[in-house]
């Protein structure tokens, strides 16, 4: 196993020093899962919930939460992105809703605390729009899917 990149030699928390290290095209693809009752499913696929269309807010929000990460997890670098995607997979035989983030950059660091930190908030808004109608959704499966760039290459979950 490799060390921890986040503590020094005398063991303490700092930021990892990137000016040395090549900027590449990276890549990162994170996914995540939020289940709920059928009616609360049925509202949002119909757009009848009152509070308007709950995954284009979402998609707003998990967008706006993958730019602001640095802002959140003290050890990330501010990163400057050049796309990010959200795509839902309504899953109507579970009661679920899957979520995907994919995040580009052209940098020196990886994105996939920006893909995986955009999937949180975005079945988190889901939550949060719907638990009105429904406070024991559960979210879950939030991982990385793949990413790509870097000295590290290529990586896929199996």
């Amino acid at each position: 196993m490799t060390k921890l990149t986040h503590f020094n030699q005398a063991g303490e928390a700092h930021m990892v020093d990137i000016a040395d290290k090549a900027a590449s095209a990276r890549r990162a693809i994170a996914g995540g899962r939020i289940v709920m009752q059928p009616e609360t499913l049925a509202l949002i696929e119909q757009g009848g919930h009152k509070k308007g269309d709950v995954l284009g807010v979402a998609r707003v929000a998990g967008i706006m939460a993958t730019k602001r990460t640095a802002e959140l997890v003290p050890m990330c670098h501010p990163l400057s992105l050049t796309h990010v995607a959200i795509e839902f997979d309504i899953d109507a035989g579970n009661n679920a809703i899957d979520c995907t983030v994919t995040c580009d950059t052209n940098g020196q660091t990886g994105v996939e605390m920006e893909a995986l930190n955009g999937v949180q908030v975005t079945l988190l808004t889901i939550y949060d729009m719907c638990k009105a109608v429904d406070r024991g959704m559960v979210i879950s499966d939030v991982r990385l899917l793949e990413k790509s760039g870097g000295k590290s290459g290529h990586w896929q979950r199996d």
